[in-house]
């Protein structure tokens, strides 16, 4: 019995006391311990010490010759994950090991995973509309006062000397006040000062456990504070990446009304454009609107749901060649009061919310899929400059296009899947309570109680407006037009009005534009999507010159393509399966009227319109002649 003893193992798991006498082997032992915490010999190290020296070695010498006595206390560390010399184990947990992620020996140590290592400034590519405002001067400039400035025509004082753009003083005085200072504005104000924002960098939120942690079990059976998200409190934010939404024109808008006009139920559609300076607000971005794509969706008067978009894509595609991108979304929330004279009653209760809980959260999706690039964030990217317009009812009756966009705080609650709707309350959202398959971090809010004090309160439940930024919705006075054609062409995906995209409606198209330009006609967007996505022709391809003619405004480029052998395809399938002539009948001003439709073009036959290849005189599906 005197030959017995107890050898106390530290893990990171825990301690554990292993049973063993001293006549025992080395080899015996640490088969014991492996045991014990569910390891086989090559997945752990044992050591003499806490800094990982003195190792005991697998072998036949016994544990009294290795001078470990009863009591002593020994260091087991997993393969790969030694702690560093000062660091000091958790010995709260008595789980299993075996819980534990094996590593290789070249796994880095706990705090610089924690810390994933920032992408340099150059990996990063900002927009150019970020370029550019980042070159600007920004200061604010004043003229003399010639009643406070007593110096010199050179000189400054404080009543004349250029202010910074994120003064606030300035901005409360502007008229309308501007509640939020421009994101370019907010960067030179984190960037000023003595360093010169040499130690000023963006951190993204994060809501998640932070991964990599081994000094525990996984949640939900351990976490500690080197993972553990921090507990996020809401506040408004004070700058905003988007300081003016602009259409175009009315036209475009309109458009995208009709469908709630003659349907009565809500619609929803992206925003196509482009980020421009907005010189009313000091270093301010505005987002125009040049067109709307409405993707496949299933609405009602009080419900909207989308659907999967094949053509994603190719619209994505075909505004960048055009110089436009996704800027944000639109949805209608409308109610008609008198169909008759067109007036519309406002859906919402405007002294609760602007939008809804769920609204918040579907717009903190989209600005989540299209982050804004950004050099001082560790992540290469910090907020979005994606919009969200409301299509609604004013108190005049008639409809308002109201613009916003989602807080930082309220993009990171969305991505991690914090934040839920009231199924009951649309103004309020609710904060998710932390569960086995997902820990959620403590989200608060200040508010004022019933006797006028500051209180701090848990987001269980949660008002919105804590995550809303409004933006202003403009239209120019004098109208704007990135696509020049005077007629309509269908918009895509509203079959449920009997409009639809194919070759028919192209022919009564283009039967109506006989007096513009060959530009003109070509320029709508729904027309240029139909061409690159039907069925029977795409132009995917060999599109890309006419695009570009439109993209600049070149009537010599798209007479160019007007003579290519797409354009002929296309006159013919016009004339066959749209229903009209093609040659001299049907398309004087597109084509070349006197010439005879080209033998190297494909051609739709007469018989079943099926499309041939060029070169063949008989129908590859019917075996019926071409005349």
């Amino acid at each position: 019995m005197a030959d017995n003893m107890i050898i106390r193992v530290q893990s990171p798991d825990g301690m554990k006391k292993i049973p063993s006498a001293k006549k025992e082997t080395a080899a015996a032992f640490l088969k014991k311990v492996g045991k014990e915490f569910g390891f086989n010999s090559s997945r752990f190290s044992v050591y003499l010490n806490r800094d990982k020296t003195g190792e005991i070695i697998s072998q036949n010498k016994s544990l009294s010759l290795l001078k470990i006595k009863h009591g002593d206390m020994l260091y087991m560390f997993p393969s790969g994950s030694p702690p560093s010399s000062g660091e000091t184990m958790d010995t709260a947990s008595t789980h299993s090991s075996s819980s534990l992620p094996s590593t290789s020996s070249s796994t880095p140590s706990t705090s610089s995973f924690l810390m994933p290592r920032p992408l340099a400034a150059s990996q990063v590519q900002e927009d150019e509309i970020d370029q550019y405002l980042t070159k600007q001067d920004g200061k604010i400039y004043r003229n003399k006062d010639a009643q406070l400035c007593h110096h010199g025509a050179l000189g400054k004082c404080v009543h004349c000397v250029p202010l910074e753009p994120f003064d606030e003083d300035y901005l409360n005085h502007l008229d309308p006040p501007v509640k939020h200072m421009s994101f370019h504005a907010y960067l030179r104000k984190l960037t000023g000062g003595a360093d010169k924002g040499k130690f000023a960098a963006l951190e993204n939120i994060s809501c998640k456990i932070k991964s990599g942690c081994e000094g525990h079990p996984p949640w939900p059976e351990g976490i500690c504070t080197k993972c553990q998200p921090s507990a996020l409190t809401l506040n408004r934010q004070k700058y905003r990446h988007v300081d003016n939404i602009m259409f175009e024109n009315h036209t475009t808008a309109d458009r995208f009304l009709d469908f709630w006009r003659k349907t009565g139920s809500q619609r929803m559609g992206y925003l196509y454009g482009r980020y421009t300076e907005h010189k009313d607000i000091p270093l301010g971005i505005r987002a125009e609107v040049a067109a709307i794509y409405e993707p496949p969706q299933n609405a009602t008067q009080n419900n909207l749901e989308l659907l999967d978009d094949p053509k994603a894509a190719a619209v994505d595609e075909i505004a960048a060649k055009l110089g436009l991108r996704k800027v944000g979304w639109i949805f209608t929330d409308l109610l008609s009061e008198d169909t008759r004279i067109g007036t519309v009653r406002y859906t919402r209760n405007l002294d609760s919310h602007y939008l809804s809980a769920e609204e918040c959260i579907t717009a903190g999706y989209f600005q989540n899929q299209h982050s804004n690039p950004c050099k001082l964030s560790r992540d290469g990217h910090f907020g979005s400059k994606f919009v969200t317009v409301v299509a609604t009812g004013g108190p005049d009756n008639q409809v308002h296009f109201e613009g916003y966009q989602v807080s930082n705080q309220c993009m990171a609650l969305v991505r991690d899947e914090c934040l839920l709707p009231c199924k009951d309350a649309p103004e309020l959202g609710y904060a998710k309570e932390s569960s086995p398959e997902q820990y959620v971090p403590d989200v608060f809010f200040k508010d004022k109680d019933k006797f006028g004090n500051d209180v701090t309160l848990l987001a269980r439940p949660l008002p919105v407006e804590y995550l809303i930024i409004d933006i202003t919705t403009t239209f120019p006075k004098d109208p704007q037009y990135t696509f020049s054609s005077t007629q309509r062409f269908p918009i895509e995906n509203r079959e449920i009005l009997g409009e639809t995209q194919d070759f028919h409606s192209l022919s009564t198209y283009l039967s109506q534009c006989t007096s513009s330009s060959f530009l003109d006609m070509v320029s709508d967007f729904h027309l240029l999507l139909f061409l690159v996505t039907n069925d029977i022709m795409p132009l995917r391809d060999s599109i890309g010159l006419l695009l570009d003619a439109v993209k600049t405004s070149d009537e010599d480029l798209a007479q160019t393509w007007k003579k290519s052998e797409q354009w002929a395809t296309v006159e013919q399938l016009c004339g066959t399966i749209g229903g009209q002539p093609s040659g001299p009948l049907g398309f004087d001003s597109i084509g070349d009227s006197s010439a005879p439709p080209s033998s190297s073009a494909m051609w739709s036959c007469p018989h079943c319109t099926f499309m041939n290849q060029p070169g063949t005189e008989h129908c590859d599906m019917c075996r019926l002649p071409r005349s």
